[in-house]
C-alpha cells in the first residue's frame, strides 16, 4: 500500500494534516484525484481485443498482436498485455499463474468434478467479466444456478473491489434462499474474508476452480458469451446508466423468454421453478493416471477402450511371434 492510500478526504483530520503526517505532497495527492484522460486508440484496441477474446478465449497476448496486425493496427506485445490486464482477460489455457489469488487469502478445493447436479439450489456459481463502454469500461458479476442456468442476481461496478460481489451474493441469498455448494474462481474478490464469511455464516460449502482448469466454471463463461454477443455488442452502451437498464432488460429476457438447448428448449425460469429438465456435471478430462479414468461403456459410443484393448492384443501377438522367431533361430545355431 502506498502512502497516498492512507489519505482520505472525508476523514475528520484535514487533508493538509494527513499529507503532512504521511509525508506526501498535497499537489501529488490532488493530482491523483483528477480523472484520467481516456486514450481513444486504447479504447479502440480494447474493443477489438474484447471481441476477439469472446470469439477465441484461448488467445493470449501473442496471438492478439497478430490479430490486431490483421486489423491494420501495429501494436507491440507489452501494450496488448497492459490492455488485457486492465480488462482482466487471460487466455483460457492451462499454464502458470493464470489465476493468481491474494497471497493472504485461503483457497478452497474444487468439489464439483464428476458430481451430478440434479436439483435447483444444489450448486451456485459466480464470476466477473469486463464490459466496455463508449469511454471506459466496467465489471459485471453474476450468480447463476447450475441446474437451471438461471441468473439469480447481478451487479456492475467501475472497480474490482469485493463490495459489489458481496452485494450480489446477499441479494441472491435474500431472494432465492441458499445453495448447498457455492463455486467461484480464485480471484481476490471471492477469496477475501468478507466474501467467504457470508458463505460460512449461511453454512454453505465453498468450492473454487483449480489452477489451469478452464472448464471448471464453464456455465458462467457461456453466460458471458451470450450476454456480449446477444446484447452488449449489438447495442454499444455508452454509460453505466444505459448499461444498467439494458442488462436488466436482457437478463429478464434470458431467464423468462430465451429457450436453452441444454434445457430441452425450456427457459431457466421454468426449469428452476419446476425442478425438471435441467442438470449439469463437470467431467474430468485431465486426470493424471490411467487408473483414475473410468472404463467407458460401449453404449456411450466411446471406442477408446476397444481401441486400447485391440492395441494390447496386437502388441501381445507381435511379442509372441518375435519370441518364436528367436527360439527358431537359436535351434538353427545349435544344429550348425
Amino acid at each position: 500500500m502506498t502512502r497516498q492510500a492512507w489519505i482520505h478526504q472525508g476523514d475528520e483530520v484535514p487533508v493538509v494534516r494527513q499529507c503532512a503526517l504521511a509525508e506526501v505532497s498535497r499537489a501529488t495527492f490532488y493530482a491523483a484525484q483528477l480523472p484520467h484522460r481516456v486514450d481513444e486508440i486504447d479504447l479502440l484496441l480494447c474493443r477489438l481485443i474484447d471481441e476477439e477474446y469472446t470469439r477465441h478465449p484461448f488467445f493470449g497476448s501473442r496471438k492478439m498482436v497478430v490479430f490486431l496486425k490483421t486489423q491494420d493496427h501495429i501494436v507491440n506485445r507489452k501494450r496488448v498485455q497492459r490492455l488485457m490486464r486492465a480488462m482482466g482477460l487471460v487466455a483460457m489455457a492451462p499454464g502458470p499463474n493464470t489465476s493468481r489469488a491474494h497471497p493472504e487469502h485461503k483457497v478452497y478445493p474444487y468439489l464439483l468434478r464428476g458430481v451430478p447436479v440434479v436439483r435447483p439450489n444444489q450448486v451456485w456459481s459466480t464470476d466477473i467479466t469486463y464490459i466496455r463502454l463508449a469511454r471506459g469500461f466496467v465489471y459485471l458479476v453474476a450468480i447463476i444456478d447450475w441446474y437451471s442456468r438461471r441468473v439469480l442476481s447481478w451487479r456492475i461496478s467501475n472497480s474490482m473491489e469485493a463490495v459489489f460481489c458481496i452485494d450480489c451474493l446477499e441479494e441472491a441469498l435474500r431472494a432465492h434462499g441458499k445453495p448447498e455448494i457455492f463455486n467461484s474462481d480464485q480471484g481476490a474478490q471471492f477469496t477475501s474474508e468478507a466474501f467467504t464469511d457470508v458463505l460460512k455464516r449461511e453454512g454453505i460449502v465453498i468450492s473454487m476452480d483449480g489452477r489451469g482448469r478452464a472448464f471448471d466454471n464453464i456455465f458462467v463463461e457461456r453466460l458471458w458469451r451470450s450476454v456480449k454477443h446477444e446484447d452488449v455488442y449489438l447495442k454499444g452502451y455508452a454509460t453505466m446508466g444505459e448499461l444498467m437498464l439494458g442488462l436488466a432488460e436482457y437478463f429478464a429476457f434470458y431467464n423468462d423468454e430465451r429457450p436453452h438447448q441444454s434445457l430441452g428448449q425450456q427457459t431457466p425460469d421454468v426449469v428452476y421453478r419446476t425442478a425438471t429438465g435441467g442438470g449439469a456435471m463437470i467431467l474430468d478430462k485431465f486426470k493424471g493416471t490411467p487408473e483414475e479414468s473410468p472404463v467407458p461403456l460401449r453404449s456411450t459410443g466411446d471406442s477408446s477402450a476397444d481401441e486400447g484393448e485391440s492395441k494390447a492384443k496386437s502388441t501381445a501377438k507381435s511379442k509372441a511371434k518375435t519370441g518364436q522367431r528367436r527360439s527358431a533361430a537359436s535351434e538353427v545355431e545349435c544344429k550348425a
